[in-house]
């Protein structure tokens, strides 16, 4: 049988896979999602906790929006679209939550405010970690210094646009997210992902995750202010499934009860070679699509491979991490050399030596093979180069595909 997986924007990966060892191409789950108007709208004009946006704006005169990067799919121009019909979107400000990511491309800045980007271009500031002011608000239970963007910290109303998905350390994107690391300073980002090299901190969890509870933390510091959200949970094709409006929390926690529907997916069994794709724009670099094999890894057996499929347009995205994975080719003393200190990323070779204590890491990717193999992961030429090298090793194997493995959780039923 031949799959074809994304690879890049436009392009593809495909291999012929015998059917008595293909256990299955699994996406999100299948579900309706209407015209993106009509769901954006309905969600804005019922909001939880608030009367409506109107109550909720009025009387505001340093209304600030925190929109996320283009490292996300979030559908921020068509939200856009719903609230340029509720009022005029020159009354806002708009900041880019990118965290420690770098500032977006011209086209990045389309993606995100699509036509309204002329409109409002003099009111947008992109974050920027190291450098935009941040204001101190207090340490956390877990002591990281709370550090947050000034703008969002004097707004007088702020309004999150986000998406809802599993998150690697997280337990889940959206909500507090945007906040922090969104818009948080580098200091803040690097202390709050250190609790990521914890075992608590995993994709779906929220209780007892000390990553997820700082972030909550950093929202308890601003507490009395003004906030509304929209949080949408997208389909399989990013199309808008739902949304959810109004209190911050609560409307989180809604979002997060659908996209258990969405992205939790059901597998009859763990595979001797896990395909896990990070498609575009989550091919960015190596950093980000460092998710689809975190993904992938519930639904790999003892022993087995798992394969990362991700053009990876702009390299690595940060060389500490990898740096880290090229210490040594035990797992082990990588974790072992980790746990001596912290920088920011070490958190992301942490998470991939966790995966080598058990099984072996491939890739199919845009980057240097040499810079690959040294950080331990194997560099295939093709997606079907890697499928004849695991059945000519054992014709038995068994193979299963997550075609969206950076938002896809396998759960072995």
């Amino acid at each position: 049988m031949e799959i074809t997986v994304k690879y890049g924007k436009d392009g593809c990966q495909r291999a012929n896979i015998p059917e008595k060892n293909l256990i299955g191409v699994y996406y999100p789950m299948d579900v309706e999602s209407g015209p993106a108007d009509e769901t954006i709208s309905r969600s804005i004009d019922n909001p939880i906790g608030y009367e409506s946006l109107a109550q909720f704006l009025e009387g505001g005169k340093d209304v600030v929006f925190i929109v996320n990067d283009a490292t996300r799919p979030t559908p921020t121009a068509q939200v856009l679209d719903a609230l340029s019909k509720r009022m005029d979107l020159r009354d806002a400000r708009y900041i880019i939550a990118t965290g420690t990511h770098r500032d977006m491309t011209p086209g990045e800045y389309e993606f995100v405010f699509g036509r309204h980007l002329d409109y409002i271009r003099d009111r947008i500031i992109a974050h920027d970690a190291k450098e935009s002011e941040c204001v101190y608000l207090g340490e956390s239970k877990n002591g990281t210094p709370m550090e947050v963007n000034r703008i969002a910290v004097e707004a007088d109303r702020l309004v999150i646009i986000t998406s809802v998905e599993p998150h690697y350390f997280a337990g889940y994107t959206g909500g507090r997210k945007s906040f922090l690391p969104g818009v948080a300073s580098y200091r803040t980002i690097e202390a709050n992902h250190k609790m990521a090299m914890r075992m608590e901190a995993q994709s779906l969890a929220l209780e007892g995750n000390p990553v997820h509870e700082d972030m909550m933390d950093a929202l308890k510091a601003v507490e009395g202010k003004e906030i509304f959200s929209i949080q949408m949970v997208l389909d399989r094709h990013h199309k808008i499934h739902r949304a959810f409006s109004g209190d911050l929390n609560a409307a989180f926690a809604a979002a997060v009860e659908v996209a258990n529907k969405v992205f939790l997916v059901p597998v009859p069994e763990k595979a001797d070679l896990v395909i896990s794709v990070a498609p575009y724009p989550m091919d960015v670099d190596l950093y980000q699509s460092q998710k689809a094999l975190d993904n992938g890894k519930w639904a790999l057996k003892d022993g087995g491979k798992i394969l990362m499929v991700s053009m990876c347009r702009e390299g690595i995205g940060s060389e500490t991490f990898l740096k880290q994975l090229s210490t040594s080719d035990d797992p082990r003393k990588i974790l072992e050399n980790l746990g001596m200190e912290y920088k920011l990323g070490y958190h992301k070779a942490a998470k991939m030596a966790e995966i080598s204590l058990w099984g072996e890491m491939w890739a199919v990717t845009g980057l240097d093979p040499e810079l690959l193999r040294k950080a331990n992961i194997r560099p295939f030429g093709s997606v079907a180069d890697a499928v004849d090298e695991v059945l000519s090793e054992n014709p038995d194997a068994r193979i299963l595909v997550l075609a969206e493995g950076s938002v896809t959780i396998p759960k072995v039923m």
